[in-house]
């Protein structure tokens, strides 16, 4: 059955704790972002076979923190969220003084290239907040690669201070500048 134009312009997104099934597709958006990085295409500052691989994706899986996000029943973007900080977090300027159950983070918020410009990747930046709110932690932490200036922006555009650029190893990867962002609800 075809879908007329009205459906088509309003299909529906849904978020979701992922299962064990959707761990070849959450891969599958890893290496395609991979792809774009080593053809010049983007710059987030990821490693294939370093960060992030399908391994990343099972530990967040198997600590049932792992979230994806379907439009249309297919998998077009997956994070992690939970209220575990980074090391090096502890060297960032944070504006607020929050005690640790209160801070909900957000970690390797990948959306599938090809599905670039449909505004999945706000979305899911919703969902997080939203997530959050419902847990009562209204202090909201992330990070990116200083490098991800895409992401940078687009953080910025939804309100996120930047409260430092830490560098260190991440994740296995050498010299990596950590910008840790943080937002109250």
């Amino acid at each position: 059955m075809k879908k007329t134009q009205q459906e088509e312009v309003f299909s529906m997104s849904t978020f979701r704790k992922a299962t064990e099934v959707d761990i070849p597709a959450i891969t599958a958006i890893y290496d395609h972002t991979h792809d774009l990085e080593e053809r010049g295409e983007t710059t987030i500052g990821w490693i294939r076979g370093v960060y992030p691989t399908e391994e990343t994706a099972r530990e967040a899986l198997d600590a049932d923190d792992l979230f994806v996000m379907e439009e249309d029943g297919a998998v077009v973007a997956a994070a992690r969220i939970n209220q575990a900080q980074v090391d090096c977090y502890a060297r960032a300027n944070w504006s607020f003084d929050a005690a640790l159950e209160q801070v909900m983070v957000l970690h390797t918020l990948v959306v599938e290239p090809a599905q670039k410009g449909h505004g999945f990747g706000p979305q899911f930046v919703q969902f997080y907040e939203d997530y959050a709110r419902e847990n009562r932690c209204p202090y909201l932490r992330m990070d990116t690669n200083a490098r991800n200036k895409a992401a940078r922006k687009l953080y910025a555009g939804l309100g996120y201070w930047e409260a430092g650029i830490m560098p260190c190893v991440f994740n296995g990867i050498p010299g990596v500048q950590l910008v840790c962002l943080e937002k109250k609800l």
